[in-house]
Parts: C-alpha cells; structure tokens; sequence
C-alpha cells in the first residue's frame, strides 16, 4: 500500500529529527481534530494556533533553511520536503498554502549573494515565521516582464519602492517578502526584501474568501536599503524564475495528500451505504470508478517520488528536472481533479456535506492546476523538449532513489534559467522495456504511432502557431515523461504487476482521448488524423487483475484510516 495513513506511518527517514517533525505535524491535526479544522474553514480563521505549533517545534526552521545557515538538524532536503508535504495536503490546503508560500519567499533570499538577508531569514525561521513572494500584479498576473513595482534610487545610494502586488500568500504576517520589480532609470529586474510591519508597508486587502491570506499590498515610498536588495539585472530575473522551479513541485503533493484524505472517506462511506439491498461497492460501475480513482492516484504519487530524485541529483550538466518538474504542477494537479470527480460520482450528496473533508477537498482541489502558471503555460513550456526527449537521448548514469539525509545544494544555484530546448534525457524506451504487461504493450505502440506522426506529419509553421493544436499535442507527450517515471519508480517500490497493468488500463484510454482531441482540431490535417485514429486503441481487460486491484488494493481499505471529529 503505496498511499499515506496517518495511523500506519511507513515511510523511511535517515535520522530520527525528521521522523519526529512527520510525526509531530500528525499527532498535532489528530489532536486538533476534523471538527476544528472544518470550523476554521468554514469561519475563516487565520491558522495561528498551527503557526505557533510550527514555531515551537522549529519544523520550518529545519525543513527550510539550507544547513549552512541553521542547526545541526537543518537542511534543504527534498525527500522530507515531499512527505511534508503530503501530510500538510492530507489535512487541509490552507495549512500546506502557509508552507508554500513560504518555500517561494525564501526561494529568492537562499538564491541570492546577500548573506546578511540569508542569515536574517534563517534567524526569523527560528523564531517561527513564515514568508512572502511578491511576484504577481493585478493588472498583470504573473506577467513579470510587465511588473510595475518601480526602485527610485536616491541622492543617499538608498531607494524608494513604489507599486503593489496582488495575490500574494502571507501578505498579512510575512516578516520578509521577497518583492519583485524593476529599477527606474535603468529598467533592471531586481528582488528586494520588504516588511509587513512597516509604515509605509499597505495592506490594502485579502482578496479571497479563504482561511488564507492572498492579500494586495501597496508600497509607498517604501525606504529600501542596498542592504535589503536580493538581487539585480539578469540574476534577479533568473531568481525569479528558479524559485517558482523549486515552488511548483509541491502543488502535486497537495493534491496527493488531499485526495489520499478523501479516497479514505469515500471507501468509509460507500462500503457501509446499502441502496436496494445491496451495499454501493457492490455495484460494478462504483468498483469502475473506486479502482480508476486509486490507480490514477497512485501513478501521481509514484510519479512525484521520482521527480523529486531528479531534482536531487540535478547539476548544470543534468537539468532533467526542467521537465519533470512542471509535469508535477501540470499533470499530477490535473489528475488530482479527475481522482476528486471519480470518488464524487460514487459518494454523490455526501461530497457536499459540511462536515466531511471530501466538501473542502473538493473545492479546494480546484485551485492546484492553476497556481505558479497555469496548465497552459505549462505544456507550452513542456513543448520544448519533445524532440531531444523523444528523438535525441544521451547517456546518463542511472539515478536511485535518494533518500539520503543531505542539503540539496542546487537548487539554490540553478544557473541561468534559459536554454530548455538544448536540455537531453536518457532515452525513455529503458524504462518502458522494465516489464512486460498487456496495457504497456498497447500505450508503446500508441507512443511509437505518436513518434512516427512527428515525422511522417509534422505541425506545418502556421499549426506551430495555432496554440490550441499544440496544447493538443503536448497532451499526448506529457503521457510519455509521465509514464517512463512512474515505471522507473515502480521498480524501486516494487509495485505489484496488476496495479501497473491497471495504470496503463487508465493510460491508453487517456492517450486514444488526446489522440481523438487532436483529431478533430480545426487545423489538424488528413495525414495527421490518419494517425490519430490508429493511435485510439482499447486496452486489454483482464477481469482477474481487474478483481484483484479491486480486493486486495481498493475494498481493503475501508476502516483503515478515519480522522478523529
């Protein structure tokens, strides 16, 4: 059983710290209870009583300062930062949104030369407090080339801030906001530190109706020292972008752990209803949807494991990660909302009640594919890579899985945050020949066709052009990365061949759905849907498996996991 249980915590850590802060975290949402949690979501309480357990028990200060700047238990450590994360996503977005904001308000101060702003920042962590990213405008999103937050130097070598920024998280409380801008006269980027507390510092409003802070705020003459500045020119834009690299991870998690919550309250519910003499999870269409959720859910999490390997193991000369990375953010929020949509078809009216945690998954679920760029901004970023990923292959030394206490340095040093199409990768066929299944089978002619269209029935200029015909192609190639991972991951975890087999049921119907989507763009052309067509197959069903999933993976979770009221 791949999935998280609060009550039969399995997973491995190299020193006992970081267990405890897992640990710690549980006991503290166990305690506090689902009751409480919903009564804060639905009122809207700031998440205080959280921020004071975090700051007593120092969980940010060691999960988020790089261990050159903290105590001897501190590091920057992608395999404890992913289990966090799902734990914070198992109990409620609100509480994971606070950590992730944070991780983006650090991104640019642990990026940055400044050592007396890192060690402000780790002595802050310390004390408990959390952090900002002014990136985004209101009139421009996250648009940076077009930021308006303007740096007037003055006759004294210092600067004056003026402009605002809008959705930003922890705007209220965040002891240092990394606030993106431009400097006037020169037009350089450049990354300063501001305080919430300061005069001149304007919350003008919280502009959701959340637990969550997302607040606007307005500089005003806003003094700002050389001291206080992050960054300049092009560091300032790399920085910018690098930590939205590191940041974009994470939201695949919240998915996983929030829908992880809810699978255990919809199989709660479900095996115990009974409607015309029979109980919900004998009706076979309800088995169809229970054993899709749990095999998509499963394939996001193997798939965010392994991500977080490459991002470990990343170097100027390795920068894999650069698609891996945003597939997180992409692929496994969006199946985060198809896992939501198939556990509510089954568990209906219940999936609004108040008291459950389904009710705020479910809403909640929503706001992952479009936070650090949106799904569409993603694959069109992804379309970089397609011909050195599928055509262009070099070799690299296998990566393990590494779960191994150590500061991933890094990610703190990414270099310049350009040159994606030139990035390689090993060739993905390795990790399609590591087993032999009926539905890998077909999604590997499917993958061979889609090659060949390439090739055979290229997107002329005016198709390159058209965004939604190559949104319609990225679709089919995320399905590519995606899988090789899942496969590699499933090696190392040792995932049982009928769970695979039953991945790859859900993988061909979702490659022959891009494959007939594709089709029947306006601008797609007869050759390019000849292939399409042969590209829509049916997978291999095989009822024993299929039961078997159902058995032993699906239905035997009913009791196991219920959050205490």
């Amino acid at each position: 059983m791949i999935l998280f249980n609060p009550k039969k915590t399995k997973r491995f850590y190299p020193d006992t710290v970081s267990e405890e802060i897992m640990n710690k975290t549980i006991e503290f949402f166990e305690t506090k209870g689902l009751g409480s949690i919903k009564k804060d979501d639905q009122d809207r309480i700031w998440y205080k009583e959280f921020l004071e357990f975090i700051g007593k028990e120092k969980i940010f200060a060691r999960l988020l300062t790089p261990e050159k700047y903290g105590d001897e238990h501190s590091r920057w450590d992608m395999w404890r930062i992913q289990g966090f994360n799902e734990i914070l996503g198992f109990y409620g977005l609100p509480y994971w949104y606070t950590w992730q904001v944070s991780i983006l308000g650090l991104g640019p101060i642990w990026m940055s030369d400044n050592e007396t702003m890192k060690k402000k920042a780790a002595e802050l962590l310390q004390k408990g407090s959390i952090f900002a990213f002014g990136l985004s405008e209101r009139k421009h999103g996250a648009d940076v080339y077009s930021t308006e937050m303007v740096l007037s130097p003055q006759a004294d070598g210092t600067y004056l801030a003026n402009g605002s920024k809008y959705y930003i998280g922890n705007a209220n409380e965040a002891d240092m906001v990394s606030t993106f801008g431009k400097i006037e006269g020169t037009n350089d980027y450049v990354f300063f530190i501001a305080d919430y507390k300061h005069k001149n510092y304007n919350l003008v409003k919280n502009t959701v109706n959340s637990q969550n802070f997302v607040g606007e705020y307005a500089l005003e003459n806003y003094p700002v020292s050389e001291n206080e500045i992050l960054a300049k020119g092009q560091q300032a834009w790399n920085n910018a972008l690098n930590t939205v690299n590191v940041g974009k991870y994470n939201l695949g998690w919240a998915s996983i752990g929030m829908c992880t919550h809810a699978f255990y309250e919809a199989v709660n519910h479900a095996s115990s209803r009974n409607l015309y003499g029979m109980f919900v999870t004998d009706f076979p269409h309800v088995k169809k949807l229970f054993v899709d959720a749990y095999t998509r859910l499963t394939a996001m999490k193997l798939y965010a494991m392994r991500t977080a390997d490459y991002m470990r193991s990343a170097s100027l000369d390795d920068r894999r990660y650069l698609l891996y990375d945003p597939l997180v953010k992409m692929k496994v929020t969006t199946q985060g909302e198809e896992v939501m949509n198939l556990m509510w078809d089954v568990i209906a009216a219940k999936g609004f009640e108040k008291d459950t945690f389904f009710e705020m998954a479910a809403r909640d679920i929503r706001a992952l594919p479009k936070l650090e760029g949106t799904v569409h901004v993603n694959i069109a970023l992804i379309i970089k890579f397609v011909q050195n990923f599928l055509f262009n292959p070099k070799e690299y030394v296998e990566i393990p899985q590494l779960n191994e206490a150590k500061n991933d340095d890094f990610l703190f040093n990414q270099g310049p945050a350009r040159g994606l199409g030139k990035i390689q990768f090993h060739d993905f066929h390795k990790a399609f020949e590591l087993y032999h299944l009926p539905n890998l089978t077909i999604f590997k002619e499917q993958v061979e066709l889609f090659k060949e269209s390439l090739i055979k029935a290229p997107s002329s200029p005016e198709q390159q052009k058209d965004t939604e015909m190559m949104l319609a192609v990225g679709d089919i190639f995320t399905l590519i990365p995606y899988a090789q991972l899942i496969l590699e991951n499933a090696k190392i975890y040792e995932i049982d061949d009928a769970i695979l087999d039953q991945i790859f049921d859900f993988m061909v119907r979702d490659f022959s759905k891009y494959a007939l989507e594709l089709h029947n763009k306006p601008s797609s052309t007869e050759k390019q849907q000849e292939y399409c067509r042969k590209m829509i197959r049916k997978p291999h069903t095989d009822n024993e498996r299929y039961m078997k999933v159902w058995t032993e993976y699906v239905y035997s979770q009913k009791g196991e996991y219920e959050m205490n009221y």
